[in-house]
């Protein structure tokens, strides 16, 4: 079989941001009530960035911050859903759409799964997709090290792309 041509691509994606004061929380495109935010050149939206990631490493193009480097002025303080909207026209650019995405957050506080359906309906009008396609879980770290103790944030997404 030609790998190039392989019908269904398998991709993985993690981000991580501190936690600090004076910033928005922003979790896949919602912003959530906070005292705190996540610290970034972007707006630190740690869900669509595994999102990207995962999404551009199915197809082996690279990771977000190559395609959206922080060194450049232009993404200071961008929505992510934009880069996720970017992320996805490469992606549909090899010839791929989205099967499903698979995604975890990990926060002690605020509660995210409250705005998880509001998070799927972004996602999925970006992705071209289905809400029942995206599914994002929440779970704490138990008050274990920096994620349990509230000083970061994480993310995780997998997911199958196939070519259309």
């Amino acid at each position: 079989m030609d790998y190039k041509n392989f019908p269904y691509r398998i991709g993985f994606g993690v981000d991580v941001h501190q936690l600090v004061s004076d910033r928005k929380l922003i979790i896949g495109g919602v912003e959530l009530e906070a005292d705190f935010g996540a610290l970034g050149h972007s707006d630190a939206d740690v869900l669509l960035h595994a999102v990207c990631d995962a999404m551009l490493g199915a197809l082996n193009l690279r990771d977000i911050g190559f395609h959206f480097s922080d060194k450049d002025p232009k993404y200071k303080n961008i929505d992510s859903t934009i880069l996720l909207r970017d992320s996805f026209a490469l992606v549909k650019n090899k010839g791929y759409l989205l099967g499903n995405l698979d995604c975890t957050v990990i926060l002690e506080k605020p509660k995210v799964n409250p705005h998880i359906p509001a998070m799927q309906k972004i996602i999925a009008e970006i992705l071209e997709s289905n809400e029942d396609q995206i599914s994002i879980k929440a779970t704490t770290h138990e008050q274990v090290d920096s994620f349990g103790q509230s000083k970061a944030i994480k993310a995780y997404a997998t997911c199958i792309l196939y070519r259309s």
